[in-house]
C-alpha cells in the first residue's frame, strides 16, 4: 500500500535551476581567490621592486586599453540585455543581445591580441627590443595576469557563441532562461576583474 501511494506521488524536485546557479557562485568564489591571488602578489612585487618597473604609459598603449575595457563593459550591457529578452520571451531580442555580447567579447581578445603584438614586436623595454613575458617582474605579472583574464574571455566567447547558436534554434524562451543567466554570471565577473586589472596595470 505505501510503495503504491508513493509510485502515485510526483517526485519532488530539487534546487533545480538554483543548483546550476550555487554551482556557478561556488565556481566564481574559487576564482575570486584565484584573481586575488594574481592581483596581490603583483601588488606586493610592484611596490616592493618599483625601480623594475616602469610608467604604464611609457609602456603600454593605455587609450587602446581602455576602448577595449569600454567594449567589454558595453558587452555586460547587452547580456543584460539578452536575459531581460529571454524572460520577456522575445526571440528577436534574444538573438540580437546574445550576438552582440559575442561579437564584443571576440573584439575584446583581437584588441588584445593586436596589444600583445604591438607589445612583443615593436615596444622597446630597457634597452633591448620587444616588451615580452621575460621582461623581468614586470613583464612576467602583467603577461601573467592579463593572459589568465585572456583566457577566461576566450572561454566566455565559446559559450556565448554557443547560446547564439541554440537561440536562432529558438532554445531560449520565457519558460527557458536559465542558461542565460548563470552564463550572464560568468560574464558579469570577467567584466568586473578586468576593470580591477585595467585600474591596477594600466591606470595607477
Amino acid at each position: 500500500m505505501a510503495h503504491a501511494a508513493t509510485a502515485g506521488r510526483v517526485p519532488e524536485r530539487g534546487l533545480d535551476v538554483y543548483t546550476q546557479k550555487v554551482g556557478m557562485w561556488v565556481f566564481l568564489c574559487s576564482e575570486v581567490m584565484f584573481f586575488a591571488g594574481l592581483i596581490g602578489s603583483y601588488v606586493v612585487l610592484r611596490f616592493g621592486a618599483s625601480d623594475t618597473w616602469a610608467e604604464p604609459n611609457e609602456v603600454l598603449a593605455v587609450p587602446i586599453t581602455a576602448f577595449n575595457t569600454f567594449l567589454l563593459i558595453c558587452s555586460s550591457v547587452t547580456m543584460v540585455k539578452a536575459f531581460a529578452a529571454a524572460q520577456a520571451g522575445d526571440q528577436k531580442g534574444i538573438k540580437l543581445w546574445l550576438l552582440s555580447t559575442t561579437l564584443l567579447g571576440a573584439t575584446f581578445l583581437g584588441v588584445q591580441v593586436y596589444e600583445y603584438t604591438e607589445l612583443v614586436l615593436h615596444q622597446s623595454w630597457q634597452g633591448s627590443q620587444g616588451f615580452t613575458p621575460a621582461a623581468g617582474l614586470y613583464g612576467a605579472t602583467f603577461y601573467t595576469m592579463t593572459g589568465f583574464h585572456g583566457f577566461h574571455v576566450l572561454l566566455g566567447v565559446i559559450c556565448l557563441a554557443w547560446a547564439t547558436i541554440r537561440a536562432y534554434r529558438g532554445h531560449w524562451g520565457a519558460d527557458n532562461t536559465h542558461g542565460i543567466e548563470v552564463l550572464g554570471l560568468y560574464w558579469h565577473f570577467v567584466d568586473l576583474v578586468w576593470i580591477i586589472l585595467f585600474t591596477i596595470v594600466y591606470l595607477i
